[in-house]
């Protein structure tokens, strides 16, 4: 099933062109990453996708349209954002009533499953918990509702370490059943990369990367190398290289992995170091499209 199909979506705020020409295909069960500069055009992708912001050309989610079927769709769709949207004089048992009481899909006895996991009191007002804690009681709330598709912006913002492990723990083993899809924006890279299915780049309003993460993983190469063999692998054309230790480490596309390993250690890339290749350090940080992509 097609969760999200998407051609030509456009939307400009004035003279700036926040989405491009986006065209998506999002299918059941994957965890997408989207990621990008600030800017890029992520917070308008998801704006569109949740039937917040008015678009150009075509938008189909869970087969309707955001803008003009947005009530139907929100059955079967949740929404965290990067800022808490719980009132702060709101009781932790008044949150469950309320959510209880406007959503025909919520699990008062699944969120309470969740919430006996945390710390978290039911006689205490949402301000007098920690930010850790706004957002299991957010994520309890979320998981508890039968939705088909979760999109979280990021959902782990300013939270240490520690939550955040957690956050993305209870995500996979409590939520994601692989008939659920989830879209993540994160700058916390490292975080969500042993979690994602799928990557996205977007980038001045364009997608420059759409792959799984098997694609990413046979694709993409990284080179420490010795230094007596940085003439040969620059001859090899990296993509992008960067010095650490007075060691050049080079990055590479569709290369012959058992020849780079005649140059130095070879190792798959974090998505970070893609990241930083494609669009850290370009002139204007513009990157050209890659695979799967259209302009």
């Amino acid at each position: 099933m097609t969760v999200i199909e998407a051609r030509g979506l456009r939307k400009a705020y004035g003279t700036t062109m926040a989405l491009d020409g986006v065209d998506l295909h999002i299918e059941e069960g994957r965890i997408l990453g989207l990621m990008g500069p600030n800017g890029a055009g992520k917070s308008t992708a998801l704006n569109a996708i949740l039937g917040l912001t008015p678009y150009e050309g075509e938008l189909r989610v869970l087969g309707r349209n955001p803008w003009t079927e947005r009530d139907q769709l929100m059955c079967d769709v949740c929404f965290i954002a990067d800022v808490a949207v719980l009132p702060r004089w709101m009781l932790v048992s008044q949150a469950l009533e309320y959510v209880a009481g406007v959503h025909p899909r919520f699990d008062r006895a699944k969120a309470e499953g969740f919430l006996a996991k945390t710390d978290i009191s039911r006689a205490s007002k949402v301000r007098e918990l920690s930010k850790g804690m706004v957002t299991q009681l957010h994520l309890a709330l979320v998981m508890a509702i039968d939705a088909k598709l979760l999109v979280l912006d990021e959902p782990t913002l300013g939270l240490d370490i520690l939550y955040r492990k957690q956050f993305y723990d209870s995500l996979l083993n409590d939520y994601f059943d692989r008939s659920r899809t989830i879209i993540v924006t994160t700058h916390q890279v490292e975080d969500v990369q042993n979690v994602l299915t799928d990557l996205m780049f977007i980038n001045r309003g364009c997608i420059v990367l759409d792959c799984s993460m098997e694609e990413f993983e046979s694709r993409y190469v990284e080179v420490m190398v010795h230094p007596e063999r940085v003439a040969a692998a620059r001859a090899l054309k990296p993509i992008h290289e960067r010095q650490v230790l007075g060691r050049g480490i080079l990055l590479f596309d569709h290369a012959d992995r058992q020849q780079l390993a005649a140059l130095g250690d070879v190792r798959t890339p974090s998505i970070s170091d893609l990241f930083v290749a494609m669009l850290g350090d370009k002139p204007g940080n513009h990157a050209g499209p890659a695979k799967g992509v259209a302009q």
